[in-house]
């Protein structure tokens, strides 16, 4: 899987997480009013909006983002190609919080809204990094893969030859 595609589904699916969180807050405090309780989560959930702007308000690559693409191994042939695979493999701890969340959310609505900022901070600090990522391999002319990894281990690239920026271009 491309790395770019993989960026923007993580920020896709963080944006659903907290969706569904915030969906599942707003039913539990629905249920039980508590105004103290539903003005945290306000204040919650737009600080985490203002949080996240302020951390992906950046252009270009993350320091995190840029060492990965740095430390990225070379090869001439495309890696195996599974992107459901790779999603499940390095998005985990996404699909198993949210679902302790939701879980907890039955029991303490306040949890769902915690969780839901979080996931709000999470995509929008992404939100451009796919972009960052799509100028570079279209600057150096190369594509970056996720390269085939243990789930517990630290995610690792691919770096292959791609067409060059101008190559592509239209007069």
């Amino acid at each position: 899987m491309r790395f770019g595609d993989f960026l923007r589904a993580t920020v896709l699916l963080s944006a659903g997480a907290a969706t569904l969180l915030a969906a599942l807050a707003v039913i539990g405090l629905s249920r039980e009013y508590d105004r103290t309780l539903v003005l945290f989560s306000a204040f919650w959930w737009a600080g985490s909006v203002l949080i996240g702007i302020w951390f992906g308000r950046r252009a270009d690559a993350s320091p995190p983002i840029r060492r990965l693409l740095l430390s990225a191994r070379s090869q001439t042939t495309l890696p195996e190609l599974r992107p459901s695979r790779t999603l499940i493999n390095r998005l985990w701890p996404l699909l198993f919080a949210t679902l302790a969340a939701s879980i907890l959310a039955v029991f303490q609505p306040q949890v769902a809204s915690i969780g839901a900022g979080f996931w709000i901070i999470w995509a929008l600090a992404l939100r451009r990094q796919a972009s960052a990522v799509a100028a570079i391999e279209e600057r150096d002319g190369v594509r970056f893969y996720i390269d085939r990894t243990s789930p517990f281990q630290p995610i690792q690239l691919v770096r292959t030859p791609g067409f060059g920026g101008s190559f592509l271009q239209v007069p």
